[in-house]
């Protein structure tokens, strides 16, 4: 599917800057353990993520590299896209990336769970285009695509309830991407674990504490993220009626209340920063929650209105020039502009 107008100007806004975060060193911060002072390297960052070491963290600079991935192939005559396949033919390639899964080998919490499902959201669009470049950056991106499954995979098994926060390590948003990725390389074992799993974990949840959202560093709803989880796993029919149960009180006009935009307190402040993310996942959340139910269910018109007014306050916000914002929002402006989460390619 190619991109629409409105999205190729977004990528005509983000790509460029994108282009120079993914190879920008510093400042960089380093979420991880060290077994040792011989195991923590004096040398810089891209020595040590010889692919993923732009974008202040790992996870940012994946998902960066799914942004220029899904950029080329949605407009692949782009006045960007020759840059764009440069830069991924150097980071995406066999060297780089065996690099990578060396160190999360050793690692077996490294970014688990959201940087592992970033990586999976990456596999899958490379695997989207069975031609060149995308081929060879499939290939080479294989082995840590493995890792990735496998981690997420042992994660759901090992864990006794879901996290249920608003920030990386929440359990639904991971298991959202981990799902599409299986659904794209049709790996049935990997959708069937995520089923069991999201109905262990959140079949029985009803009246959704909206009230006590969003937390001042949020860049995902726990409620909306849940919802968008099963909504992907459930029947139209079942779906629908959990919603019922879950959203409680809080649905139809009380809802539009409950889930007003957010706005930036400090776009240079990393966490308060966060904000300009959560209007755009909430409206991309918000929509495909609307698509999933029967149309004429009371409450789609009301939640086309909520993610419509989070689009327009968020677009804007996603795009502020700080570093604190630019190396990581944008990817959720291209991931609701482009319809990712409703959409398989």
């Amino acid at each position: 599917m190619q991109a629409s107008a409105e999205e190729r100007a977004l990528l005509c806004q983000i790509i460029p800057l994108t282009l120079q975060h993914v190879v920008r060193e510093y400042p960089h911060g380093a979420f991880c353990h060290w077994h040792s002072a011989a195991d923590a390297p004096p040398d810089r960052p891209a020595r040590r993520h010889p692919a993923f070491h732009g974008c202040y963290d790992w996870h940012s600079a994946v998902h960066a590299h799914w942004q220029l991935v899904r950029a080329v192939r949605r407009w692949p005559d782009a006045p960007f896209a020759g840059a764009a396949i440069a830069q991924l033919d150097a980071h995406l390639a066999p060297a780089p990336l065996r690099a990578e899964l060396e160190f999360a080998l050793t690692r077996p919490a490294f970014e688990l769970p959201y940087g592992m499902a970033w990586v999976l959201q990456l596999a899958a669009e490379v695997r989207s285009e069975p031609v060149e470049p995308f081929s060879r950056w499939a290939a080479a991106l294989a082995p840590l695509e493995r890792h990735a499954a496998t981690r997420i995979a042992a994660l759901l098994i090992r864990l006794p309830r879901p996290v249920r926060s608003g920030v990386h390590p929440q359990t639904a948003f991971a298991m959202g991407l981990a799902w599409d990725w299986a659904r794209t390389v049709g790996d049935t074992a990997m959708l069937e674990l995520i089923a069991h799993h999201a109905r262990r974990f959140f079949l029985a949840d009803q009246a959704a504490p909206l009230a006590y959202e969003p937390s001042a560093g949020d860049f995902l709803s726990p409620t909306l993220a849940e919802a968008d989880l099963l909504r992907r796993v459930l029947s139209r029919t079942s779906f629908s009626e959990w919603l019922w149960a879950f959203l409680g009180d809080a649905q139809c006009e009380g809802l539009i209340e409950a889930l007003a935009p957010v706005r930036v307190a400090d776009p240079a402040d990393g966490h308060l920063a966060h904000f300009a993310g959560l209007n755009l996942s909430r409206a991309w959340m918000l929509e495909a929650i609307a698509a999933a139910l029967p149309e004429d269910d009371p409450r789609v018109a009301g939640l086309r209105h909520i993610a419509a007014e989070h689009r327009r306050v968020g677009l804007p916000e996603a795009l502020h020039a700080d570093y604190m914002v630019s190396h990581w929002a944008p990817t959720f402006a291209l991931y609701l502009v482009s319809q990712r989460g409703l959409q398989p390619g």
